[in-house]
């Protein structure tokens, strides 16, 4: 997967409306006021971010560097088109960086830490016991699924790394659309699953949390193809 590579000559402010510009889009396709394999144009983009023409034309490139659309020949900008190769490509990818990153993870996060990220997540929980997910909720919830990966993925302190893994989030995301619903049962399976990760990590537990994490990735993946996650012994190593 291709990740877009900011240019240093660029003067600072130009850049500063490059990443603006990127923000906006992204925001405009996780919000799903844009849709996979939708067509737009770029009089279309210029009103979803509300920047100037010349700067969305020096955003397409970037766009599709990430893999975010695609130019096709008399028929303009598509967005990223969800199908399943996409699917398991994105989270083949989420495991393989999630699983090294969690070694360091492991090693570095103080036992303090990871008690307030179990605090935090039992918390969710005990809000959603009643089987009614207010909105925010159920938006605390999803703030806190996505911090708490991307927690692990920063134990690496490789930006590299950190970039892959921010466009392969934005993909994941897409998958999303039209498929998950924040009900207090999908909310429950997840954070119960990273309650299985936090113990694992609390106990310097290596392969346990390894394995929770995994059967956590595969789950979700499972969700985002419209199946039905296998039962966890048989997706435990």
């Amino acid at each position: 997967m291709a990740v877009s590579i900011p240019d240093a000559n660029a003067p600072k402010g130009e850049l500063t409306l490059r990443s603006q510009a990127y923000e906006r889009f992204v925001d405009a396709l996780v919000s799903r006021n844009l849709s996979p394999g939708q067509f737009v144009t770029q009089r279309m983009l210029v009103e979803l971010t509300g920047f100037p023409l010349g700067a969305v034309r020096e955003l397409i490139p970037r766009l599709e560097g990430d893999g975010l659309i695609s130019t096709l020949s008399r028929r303009g900008l598509q967005i990223a088109h969800v199908d399943v190769d996409l699917v398991r490509n994105a989270y083949e990818f989420r495991l393989m960086l999630e699983k090294e990153a969690l070694l360091r993870f492991i090693a570095t996060v103080s036992d303090e830490e990871i008690a307030a990220i179990e605090k935090q997540h039992r918390e969710i929980i005990r809000q959603i016991a009643s089987g009614k997910v207010s909105q925010a909720v159920a938006d605390r919830a999803q703030a806190m699924d996505w911090s708490f990966h991307d927690a692990i993925i920063r134990a690496m302190h490789n930006e590299i790394v950190s970039n892959a893994y921010r466009v392969n989030s934005i993909k994941i995301r897409l998958t999303y659309q039209g498929r998950l619903r924040l009900t207090a049962q999908n909310l429950k399976r997840v954070m119960t699953e990273h309650l299985a990760i936090i113990d694992g990590i609390a106990k310097r537990d290596v392969a346990a949390a390894v394995a929770a994490l995994t059967y956590h990735i595969e789950a979700s993946r499972s969700v985002a193809l419209g199946e039905h996650p296998l039962p966890r012994e048989t997706s435990r190593p």
